[in-house]
């Protein structure tokens, strides 16, 4: 039996915003102020994709934009990753911790800018992921420099999914040109998800 307001997808149980645990935290920790709010339909698609075209065992994964963290949880309990989930707003991390906790799994937490990250910050991963991240203009050229600075630190490989808004069409088309063995498509998830989005993966 399924437990009131969670889903099942992938192998995890993620909690939705209704559950009494999110309400709690909601209260305790206000709202998000960068969007970290709610499971975005985007993390599904890159849990789709990424189960499709999978990373390797094992690998130190970095996620970008964590929000919930329910991409870095996947990650962890599929892979074995040992996952970093980063975001700007810290106040998303309870939440992350939630759902680590609920799918028995361990995933650190870092609260930093796209802008400030190093290329040594990114030198430690193996592979880096992110789920609609790329939702203002001006998030464009900084995630571009990330992605840039990724690549100039030799990590291995780059997953971003996002539900098809301009500004993440702009990011793409920009890695697509700049860099070789890029995919950049259209991914479907069948039901009962029933998603669709973007992927670049690099």
């Amino acid at each position: 039996m399924i437990e009131q307001n969670t889903r099942e997808a992938f192998g995890l149980t993620l909690y939705t915003s209704a559950h009494k645990d999110i309400r709690k935290l909601r209260r305790a920790q206000g709202v998000a102020e960068l969007h970290g709010n709610k499971l975005w339909k985007s993390s599904l698609v890159l849990m789709d994709y990424l189960r499709e075209c999978p990373i390797e065992p094992g690998s130190r994964v970095l996620e970008l934009g964590c929000g919930w963290g329910t991409s870095s949880v996947f990650c962890a309990k599929t892979f074995n990753a040992e996952v970093v989930a980063l975001d700007a707003d810290e106040s998303v991390f309870p939440f992350v911790d939630l759902h680590a906790a609920r799918n028995g799994v361990s995933v650190s937490t870092y609260c930093e800018r796209f802008e400030n990250l190093t290329e040594e910050d990114l030198s430690g991963f193996d592979v880096i992921i992110g789920a609609d991240i790329c939702f203002w203009d001006e998030m464009v050229e900084p995630l571009e420099q990330v992605l840039d600075l990724a690549l100039a630190a030799e990590v291995g490989r780059i997953v971003l999914t996002d539900p098809g808004r301009p500004t993440f069409r702009a990011l793409a088309e920009a890695i697509n040109e700049s860099y070789e063995d890029v995919i950049y498509t259209d991914w479907d998830v069948p039901e009962p998800h029933n998603l669709w989005g973007l992927v670049l993966d690099v």
